[in-house]
């Protein structure tokens, strides 16, 4: 889990930063993830890219994350404060949420969304 742990740190560090290339060096080619700001979900390199491109012209968001826990399943729950913000500068959504994350040969397979329940 310690590997797979700084991959995300990697991919957050590398998403804040806005350096695509480095956060999608994290992830294998054919990556499933979620896309929570539109809904549904994206295969791929290409359409992670698109969408990120797309996104950071119409919000700012920070992920952060600040818990790992191993589930069952052997998938990767990362609880992350999320701090998004409009191009203005004001505050959209501020607070936590889970990204779940599988993994193949080292790198992430998939991306989930939930909530943290209160």
């Amino acid at each position: 889990m310690e590997n797979q742990q700084e991959v995300i740190k990697k991919a957050y560090t590398a998403f804040n930063d806005r350096n695509i290339d480095n956060a999608l060096s994290t992830m294998q080619e054919d990556v499933q993830w979620s896309k929570a700001w539109e809904g549904g979900y994206i295969s791929g390199h290409n359409e992670i890219k698109s969408y990120w491109t797309r996104q950071w012209t119409e919000i700012n968001p920070k992920v952060e994350p600040v818990g790992f826990d191993e589930r069952e399943n052997g998938s990767l729950e990362v609880k992350v404060h999320q701090n998004v913000k409009d191009l203005q500068g004001g505050l959209m959504f501020d607070g936590l949420v889970k990204h779940i994350y599988t993994f193949e040969n080292g790198l992430i397979k998939t991306m989930d969304i939930e909530l943290v329940e209160n």
